[in-house]
C-alpha cells in the first residue's frame, strides 16, 4: 500500500515526511497561476531533501503540457502528476507529454463525480502508470484538495474496471484511511488537507506519521 503526502512546502518538510516512510512525496510546482505552487527551484530544494528511497511527485495543475514537459525536464521528478481538469488536459495531451518528457512515471487526476467518471479513468488506460482518484467541483479549473471524500463505491468500480494503479485520495486522514481502503481496494492512499495543521497548510507530522501506519497495517489486514 503506498502512502502519499501532498503540499510539501519546505525542505524541511520534505525530509520529515520521507523520514516517516512514505512512499510519494507531493509537491506542488507552477509559475503562480494557483496558489501555494512552489516555483520550479523551490521544488528542486525540496526534492533534494527527500530522503529513504521516497518518491518525488510534482503536481502540475495548469494544463500547459509544453510547460510541464519543460520543467520536468528540468526537475526531473520520479512522477509528474497531471491535475487539472479532464476539460482542458485528456487523454491526447498525456501523449503530447509522454513524447516531450518520456522518462517520469505520470499520475492523472480523475474527478470522481458519478458513473460517467469510469469512462473518464478508463481514456487514461495505457497512457498513466497511476489515476488518481479524487473529489471535485463542478467548474474549478483543477480537481482535488476540497477535503472532502467521494463517493467510494464508484472509485472501487474504477479499481476493478480499469487496468490502471489507483491511488486513492479526497478527504482522507488518519481517522479513515483504513475504512477508505477496505471499501476501494486501492494501490495507494493519498492526504492533504486531513494531514495539515488546522487552518494551515503546513504538515501535521504526527498525523502523517498516524495515516501512514493506519494505511499499511489495513493493507496488511
Amino acid at each position: 500500500m503506498l502512502t502519499q503526502i501532498y503540499e510539501v512546502s519546505t525542505a524541511a518538510e520534505a525530509a520529515a515526511v520521507s523520514a516517516l516512510g512514505i512512499d510519494h512525496v507531493g509537491v506542488l510546482v507552477g509559475d503562480g497561476s494557483f496558489p501555494r505552487e512552489q516555483s520550479p527551484a523551490a521544488a528542486m530544494e525540496i526534492g533534494a531533501a527527500i530522503a529513504g528511497g521516497a518518491k518525488l511527485s510534482a503536481l502540475f495543475l495548469s494544463p500547459d503540457v509544453a510547460y510541464i514537459a519543460r520543467i520536468a525536464r528540468a526537475l526531473r521528478p520520479d512522477i509528474v502528476h497531471l491535475g487539472a481538469a479532464p476539460e482542458l488536459l485528456g487523454p491526447e495531451h498525456v501523449r503530447d507529454l509522454r513524447r516531450l518528457s518520456p522518462d517520469p512515471l505520470i499520475m492523472r487526476s480523475v474527478p470522481v463525480t458519478g458513473p460517467e467518471s469510469i469512462a473518464v479513468a478508463r481514456s487514461y488506460g495505457g497512457l498513466v502508470d497511476f489515476l488518481l482518484l479524487d473529489s471535485h467541483r463542478p467548474h474549478d479549473r483543477q480537481i482535488g484538495a476540497l477535503g472532502i471524500t467521494h463517493d467510494w463505491n464508484i472509485s472501487r468500480r474504477i479499481v476493478e474496471e480499469v487496468g490502471t494503479r489507483v491511488i486513492l485520495a479526497g478527504g482522507l486522514g488518519p481517522d479513515n484511511v483504513a475504512e477508505a481502503i477496505r471499501a476501494v481496494r486501492p494501490a495507494g492512499v493519498d492526504s492533504k488537507t486531513k494531514t495539515d495543521i488546522a487552518a494551515t497548510h503546513v504538515k501535521d507530522l504526527e498525523k502523517v506519521r498516524q495515516f501512514h501506519l493506519a494505511a499499511k497495517a489495513a493493507a496488511r489486514g
